[in-house]
């Protein structure tokens, strides 16, 4: 059996899932697996040296990026081991992993993958796996041995309380195709749960561990609605005490409404919401399925179901206009929603990044430049430099003010001064009763 190292280098402050969940496989085949998260941990030079095989988790930009200087890292501790990487961003980026010396790329459903590749290695062989694999899995229970606490983790705010945060997954990729969304390239509008069985024992471990909250990272919570609420109802009904929080599509929150007073009942405090724009025009472009008049209505309804929306943003792009921007602050004052969007969301600049549906656009083609692998994206400047320089500022300033602990309100409005050249003319109060994690939001 092999020895194996799993590593992920950043979750946006979560216990790593895509570490917990193939550690299962592995170790329940015969295999020594380390897990290792490097958000909290130094990388274990001894037991990187005498691996078999190093794994890399690769979900989202920040992480791929900040994998680099690891693999060359790990190359130089141990020449000999077979690298690996998987997770979304692996098949996306694979010319460039393979420059690096990555020697199989997982993308879809990994588990299997990451089982197969282990056996084939322990018998000799060096085949490769699929790029990506969308086949059906029968899930098994995460195992967390090994990873930090969750206390070393992100933690909810509410009340001005801290509670500890665990973190799961009821399923995986997503049935719509947003055209700047990272998930796409990989799952093509295909969505696969993970048991009901399997999901509330991970809930069951991570409660048992001293977790008073749990995030559902679902790309898209309602994307099998009737499987999410029968989740969220049996978690209620063993842990009546523990909250949690969920990503929906504002499409979604529109088309399953009557579900949201399940979602208050059994304990949700906040629902993530990718709004991305207020403008119908840049909407159509991402292909989101949602328009300006819905987003109101979704801000309506939740907040009627006694529920916080959360609404992420891509506040820069192409098509964002001075106006378009001020616009955008002025709604979120007049829906009273300041509090409930981070900071970062307000600096949000559009990725493009390789096998983007974004590039059927003519006017991303002509404006994108050749993908930057070391980017892992095609660079776009904005055609007017003002905006971009915008951008930068409002981000070192976000920056800047979450050091010093200032508040939501306070960072916005010195973000409504850089945009409007003015202080704001009204008072925004700090309302702590809003619930968020304390982790900035990144890609």
């Amino acid at each position: 059996m092999l020895k194996i190292v799993l590593i992920s280098t950043y979750e946006m402050g979560r216990q790593p899932f895509g570490l917990a969940s193939p550690a299962a496989w592995l170790r329940a085949d015969g295999h020594e697996v380390t897990c290792v998260d490097l958000a909290c941990s130094p990388l274990p030079r001894a037991s990187v040296a005498e691996a078999d095989l190093v794994a890399f988790y690769l979900p989202m930009h920040t992480a791929t990026r900040l994998a680099v200087n690891v693999i060359e890292k790990v190359r130089a501790l141990n020449p000999r081991v077979q690298l690996c990487c998987f997770g979304l961003y692996a098949p996306m980026n694979e010319p460039y992993l393979r420059e690096l010396g990555i020697h199989a790329i997982l993308g879809g459903e990994f588990e299997q993958g990451l089982l197969d590749l282990a056996g084939r290695l322990g018998r000799g062989s060096n085949g490769q796996p699929p790029l990506i694999s969308l086949d059906r899995q029968q899930f098994l229970t995460p195992d967390r041995a090994g990873l930090p606490s969750l206390t070393r983790y992100a933690k909810l705010l509410v009340n001005g309380e801290e509670r500890i945060a665990g973190y799961t997954e009821a399923s995986r990729g997503c049935k719509h195709l947003c055209r700047h969304c990272p998930v796409v390239p990989v799952y093509n509008g295909v969505f696969r749960v993970v048991e009901r069985k399997v999901v509330l024992e991970d809930i069951r471990q991570q409660v048992a561990a001293g977790a008073q909250h749990i995030t559902f990272g679902d790309p898209d919570f309602f994307n099998g609605p009737g499987h999410a609420a029968a989740i969220v109802e049996s978690l209620h009904a063993e842990h009546p005490s523990i909250t949690y929080d969920v990503t929906i599509k504002i499409e979604h929150l529109l088309r399953h409404r009557e579900l949201l007073p399940v979602l208050k009942r059994t304990g949700c405090l906040f629902v993530t919401s990718a709004a991305e724009s207020i403008e119908d025009a840049v909407l159509e472009k991402l292909a989101k399925g949602h328009t300006r008049a819905d987003f109101v209505e979704a801000v309506r309804i939740v907040r009627e179901s006694g529920l916080t929306l959360a609404p992420t943003l891509v506040t820069f792009t192409p098509w964002t206009t001075w106006d378009g921007y001020r616009e955008l602050l002025q709604l979120l004052v007049d829906l009273d929603l300041v509090e409930n969007v981070g900071p970062i969301q307000l600096a949000m600049r559009l990725l493009i990044p390789a096998g983007s549906r974004l590039l059927e656009l003519p006017e991303i083609r002509e404006l994108a430049g050749p993908f930057d692998p070391a980017a892992l994206s095609h660079q776009w400047r904005h055609r007017d430099p003002k905006l971009d320089q915008l951008c930068a500022d409002i981000q070192k300033l976000i920056q800047h003010e979450e050091r010093r602990k200032a508040t939501r309100s306070e960072i916005f409005g010195r973000i409504w001064e850089l945009a409007n050249g003015r202080p704001p003319d009204f008072q925004l109060a700090s309302r702590a009763t809003i619930p968020y994690l304390n982790e900035p939001w990144y890609c």
